[in-house]
Parts: C-alpha cells; structure tokens; sequence
C-alpha cells in the first residue's frame, strides 16, 4: 500500500512539473510577443488551475517571469496514514528580452488558452501547439515595407501636409524599412537602429524638399518616422500602470520614452548638422 501511494504520489508531482514547464512556456511566448502582465498572469493561472494544479503561483515583469508550484501530496499521505507531508516546491524563472510585437501569437495563444479550459488539449497536445505558435512568421518583408510606405503618406496627409508631400513621405517611409530590416538582421541594437533609421529618413526628408519633390519638409520628416514610434509599448505600460504593475509600466513606459529620445537625436543631429556641412539652409 505505501509504495503504491508513493508511486502515485511521483506520479502526479512529476505531472504537475509537466505542467509547471508547460505554462511558463506560455507565458514566455505571450510576453515575449506583446501580451500585457495581467493578460499573462491571468493565462497562466487558468491554465494551471484547468489542468488542476492548486497551489500555483507566478509574478510576471516586463522583461522576466517568476513561477512556482507546491506539492504536498496531502490527501495521498492521509490515506495512507504516514507522517505530516513534507513541502516539495517546483519552480520556473524565464528571462524575455524586450522584442519585436507579434499581436497574431498573442492572438493564438488566447484562443490556446481558452481552449486548454474547456478540456480540448492534452499537456503533450498543448506542448506541440504552443510550438507551432512560435514559429508562427512575421508579416513578409516587402508587405512590411509596403505598409511603412503606406502608413507614412498616410500620416503626412493627417498632419496637414499635401499631396506631393504624402507621396515623398511614402517613399521615404518605404527607404526606412529596407534600412530598419537592412540593420536589424545585422543585429544592431535598438538604440542605434532608431538613431540610424530616424537620421536618414530626415536626411531623405530634406533632400525631397531641397529638390522640389515635397512643399513642407518638417511634414515630410514627420510622416516618414511614424514607423518607428514605440506605439504598442507605450500602450502596453499605460495598461500596466492602470492594472497596478507599476514595476513593469516603468519599464515598459522607459523603453517607449527611450525610443522616442534616440528618434528625436537621429532627426535632431541631421537638421544641425546639414546646412554646416552643405552652406544650405534649410
């Protein structure tokens, strides 16, 4: 009796450790993809409790998450009359760098989600899908510039710049991500992406105005850099601020403003430095 009450109580600590690993791969890939804290934390928690762990615990960062489980084996060890249960405690630390969104794995890993609740996967099933969710590709590189060239013209107009403006403005928002895709694969850093990045659409900002190719250059600059606007993190810390994560708002909120001050150095530097290298004002 007792070396089958102990075989069964293995049994189900190695079980929840399945599931202890399964749930931080989990929330590694929605947090690493753009999912808010509380969308993680949450996710993780239902996940457990759906595969019936009780004492499971996680506390989730910007960039880092933390998970443990208790197993005691309470209810084996009271059938089979032993001692008072002694505590064994699994436990998960995950590092997530800051990186690109990808709000179609978010997306996937919610319906995953809910479909682990309603008792549809296994942990093994579950383990496979999550795997194919990571490798779920990114938009294709000539549909990204298109939209950066899109997206740029598109601004420029909203923000009072005419016709010919916007369409330097799309040419421009298209050299940008052939760079930013250029420099990225060469594994620049974010800091000097941004500055790089921001400098030429500048510089290509002005050598459309020097050439009669656009009417308002500071609307031209300013349509082409909305690519690089950290949007989807400033979104992020706000809701992480209202939610009461304050650690990972700030992070998150430190890493929007460091964008934004990298993107106003690029443009900064090329606006003084242009008319003392050429004579030209501009």
């Amino acid at each position: 009796m007792l070396l089958i009450g102990k075989a069964q109580e293995g049994n189900g600590l190695e079980k929840s450790r399945e599931v202890l690993e399964l749930t931080t791969r989990i929330g590694e890939v929605l947090l690493k993809n753009g999912g808010e804290i509380f969308r993680v934390q949450q996710t993780m928690q239902m996940i457990a409790k759906a595969y019936g762990i009780k004492n499971f615990h996680v506390y989730v960062l910007a960039n880092g998450i933390f998970v443990s489980i208790e197993e005691n084996g309470y209810e084996m060890r009271k059938q089979i009359q032993t001692e008072s249960p002694e505590l064994e405690i699994a436990s998960q630390i995950r590092y997530v760098p800051l990186s690109s969104v990808h709000l179609g794995r978010v997306a996937a890993v919610n319906n995953l989600s809910r479909e682990i609740v309603a008792q549809k996967y296994t942990v093994a099933q579950a383990w496979e899908r999550i795997e194919q969710i990571e490798k779920i590709p990114f938009t294709s590189n000539a549909l990204q510039v298109l939209f950066s060239g899109l997206g740029s013209g598109s601004f420029c107009y909203l923000l009072g710049g005419s016709l010919i403006d916007s369409a330097a403005s799309f040419l421009s928002g298209m050299l940008l991500w052939c760079f930013v895709l250029f420099i990225s694969n060469r594994k620049a850093n974010k800091i000097m992406v941004n500055i790089l990045s921001s400098a030429l659409v500048t510089l290509t900002g002005i050598l459309f105005y020097l050439f009669l190719f656009g009417e308002n250059m500071d609307k031209i600059i300013i349509g082409s850099i909305i690519p690089l606007l950290p949007g989807v993190p400033l979104t992020n810390s706000i809701r992480d601020f209202l939610n009461g994560d304050y650690l990972s708002g700030t992070i998150r909120m430190i890493d929007a403003v460091l964008v934004a001050c990298c993107i106003a150095l690029g443009v900064g530097v090329v606006l003084r430095i242009f008319p003392v290298i050429t004579g030209i004002t501009i």
